[in-house]
């Protein structure tokens, strides 16, 4: 009794959701409403990229300042935050790819290249990019900015695929999909670093989601079914709050301070 008492206080948990598949259903949900949902404000309100672009980076910045304000997880909070990064990573995309001309090949190399130096950071000051890990602000603030730069490179891959490809947004889906099933087969039948595989899910939903999102809601001739986007958007909401009180929602862990230090 008293080992397993000593045992769990030499873990501390993290702000981030435990990673199960009830995780990944919330996580391609949130990524199909950020498409939905950017592409309502930039389109169908006409707004525009630039100002939407803005809109959504308001709103990230106040949920990642909560986000890391709060002592502990709070799965409303931490979607909430979700949801905001993948709606800014839609619209800053489109913003750079389409209204700055940098196009869908130049906006993913360089949303890449930003994506590896956030984490080459975190990893140089942290020693893991593990998210198990997301404890403090100093972390917190890696993984939001690595965070922000997944979603968009997310969407720019999805285009890429999607129209420069000419995939099409169901074939688009379907090799993001494919993606996703190779990486569930090396966690289960590979040694590959968790971590790793873990990084390489979160950016290959955020395509996956967005391919879907185009799918729903573009125009008939441009391969998608017309529907919505207003009620795309509030369907897809519905499902994540209905996923948020039928999925447990708890804090992952990790090995304290004084855990590490013992072992080393």
């Amino acid at each position: 009794m008293e080992n397993r008492a000593r045992s769990q206080s030499l873990v501390s948990e993290s702000k981030v959701p435990e990673v199960t598949l009830g995780f990944w259903i919330i996580k391609i949900a949130a990524t199909t409403l950020g498409e939905t949902g950017g592409d309502t404000v930039t389109m169908t309100l006409n707004w525009g990229y630039l100002a939407g672009t803005f809109l959504f980076l308001a709103a990230m910045i106040v949920l990642v300042a909560a986000q890391i304000r709060a002592t502990k997880l709070h799965p409303a909070l931490y979607w909430a935050t979700i949801v905001a990064s993948t709606t800014f990573g839609t619209t800053m995309a489109d913003l750079a790819d389409r209204s700055l001309g940098i196009g869908y090949t130049g906006g993913s190399t360089l949303l890449l290249a930003c994506l590896v130096l956030v984490l080459g950071l975190w990893y140089r000051a942290e020693g893991t990019i593990s998210v198990n890990s997301v404890s403090t602000p100093r972390v917190e603030a890696f993984y939001w900015g690595a965070i922000t730069f997944s979603q968009t490179l997310g969407t720019a891959l999805g285009d890429w695929i999607a129209d420069t490809g000419d995939m099409g947004y169901g074939g688009g889906a379907l090799i993001f999909a494919a993606g996703l099933a190779i990486v569930a087969a090396l966690y289960f039948w590979s040694r590959v670093s968790r971590v790793t595989l873990f990084w390489a899910a979160f950016i290959l939903t955020r395509p996956l989601g967005a391919t879907v999102g185009d799918f729903l809601d573009k125009p008939l001739d441009h391969g998608g079914l017309a529907l919505s986007r207003p009620l795309a958007s509030l369907v897809i909401a519905a499902f994540m709050v209905a996923c948020l009180l039928l999925i447990p929602q708890r804090a992952g862990q990790h090995p304290s301070n004084d855990h590490a230090a013992e072992r080393a």
